[in-house]
């Protein structure tokens, strides 16, 4: 067998007088006996040695230079697809949440533009083509600034939420895995652990998710994220930032399982060894969020309106309450929309079925990139911590037989 261009060969002993626990040690060198004498490949004598076990005992020194060059020739593969044994939770934390940020901020511009797509009533002023048409109209007359308005409250909440996210995915995915099927990768435990993941991660993402829509529409009357903030509590109660919870889990709680399910099934296809891959992860990011993206958006448009309360779908459902009961002022509780039922009325009361899928092009278009880029920088530092921590590892075996 010939590994890095080292070459192990047979050991032929044709002296019977030969201990065949020396025969055994030489395999893996090609040497002869001759009369009591040893040969190397070229058959010319290297030295004697008598037919004892004192001859064992002058052939180990020529064994024991071989053996450190064919184990390193063998290196084990590093096996970074599960960060090594001993690896703290805080390892999985720091690298979720760095992906997090990173996909979120890098993201944001055309997170903003998906929400006002999804508005049920846009004002003249916020209707657009396109991504990039929308783009170009909130630069033009808002201000270069303006589609990144709000990404600091995004990124409070996302680093923490991302921790928690992967920590939990992974804890639960490799648990889940070795009780199902030891060894192998399970989907099934994939999506269980997705969904468990999107429990935790949605709990401390919702309130930023609600201010950030607020700053993120058209004509938004807040100065700041601590004026958005400040004004939710005082008029619609600390209810307001998890009005959408129950929603947003509605959402994403099929949208990651698709999406870890998508993922792990494409890198079974693309890269079967898991090896670090960047375009693998890349592309495999990409096209799981694509379609767990297009198959949620229904509800992702419910959570924009519970999110944002958009003042001209309450006015409709103001009015229908009032034509019910035949007096304007029997509306006058129904101040907000709340519950994902009520949201999918108003939806379709508002613009039918083709209204579940507005902004469908902005959300796809936002996922793919959000995606690949949160897998690929959380795999990159899976593969620079676990790489760090085989070669610590190796220097402590190569210390230990000095």
């Amino acid at each position: 067998m010939e590994a890095d261009g080292f070459v192990s060969r047979r050991t032929s002993v044709e002296t019977p007088g030969v201990d065949s626990r020396v025969a055994g040690a030489a395999a893996g060198a090609e040497f002869r006996w001759l009369g009591g004498r040893l040969l190397d490949a070229t058959g010319g004598f290297v030295g004697s040695l008598p037919p004892r076990m004192t001859g064992e005992q002058d052939f180990a020194p020529v064994l024991h230079r071989a053996t450190p060059e064919t184990s390193t020739s063998v290196e084990p593969e590093i096996d970074y697809e599960g960060l090594p044994q001993g690896v703290a939770t805080s390892t999985h934390m720091l690298a979720g949440a760095v992906a997090g940020i990173m996909e979120h901020c890098l993201m944001y511009p055309i997170d903003c533009v998906k929400t006002r797509m999804q508005s049920l009533h846009p004002e003249p002023g916020a209707r657009y083509r396109n991504v990039m048409d929308a783009l170009r109209q909130i630069v033009r007359t808002e201000g270069v600034w303006r589609p990144i308005r709000g990404v600091n409250v995004l990124a409070v909440g996302a680093g923490p939420a991302h921790a928690l996210y992967f920590a939990c995915y992974e804890k639960i995915k490799f648990s889940l895995s070795d009780a199902i099927h030891p060894g192998t990768n399970s989907h099934f435990a994939n999506g269980v652990a997705g969904c468990m993941a999107t429990v935790l991660h949605d709990a401390m993402m919702n309130p930023a998710e609600v201010v950030k829509q607020r700053m993120q529409m058209f004509n938004s009357p807040y100065r700041s994220v601590l004026d958005c903030m400040g004004s939710l509590l005082r008029r619609e109660g600390p209810a307001a930032f998890y009005r959408s919870y129950t929603t947003q889990l509605t959402m994403n709680v099929p949208f990651q399982a698709l999406h870890f399910m998508t993922y792990e099934y494409l890198q079974e296809l693309l890269n079967p060894h898991r090896q670090y891959n960047p375009s693998s992860h890349v592309v495999s990011g990409a096209l799981a969020g694509a379609l767990a993206a297009a198959a949620t958006t229904p509800l992702d448009v419910c959570k924009t309106l519970l999110n944002t309360q958009e003042a001209q779908a309450i006015h409709v459902i103001q009015a229908e309450a009032a034509t019910a009961a035949g007096a304007v002022g029997a509306a006058a509780g129904s101040r907000h929309i709340s519950g994902l039922g009520e949201a999918f009325r108003t939806v379709y009361r508002m613009g039918g079925v083709p209204a579940f899928f507005k902004g469908v092009q902005a959300r796809v278009i936002y996922q793919m990139p959000s995606t690949a880029i949160s897998w690929s920088v959380y795999e990159f530092f899976k593969y620079i911590i676990t790489k760090r921590q085989h070669e610590r590892r190796l220097r402590g075996d190569r210390d230990g037989d000095k």
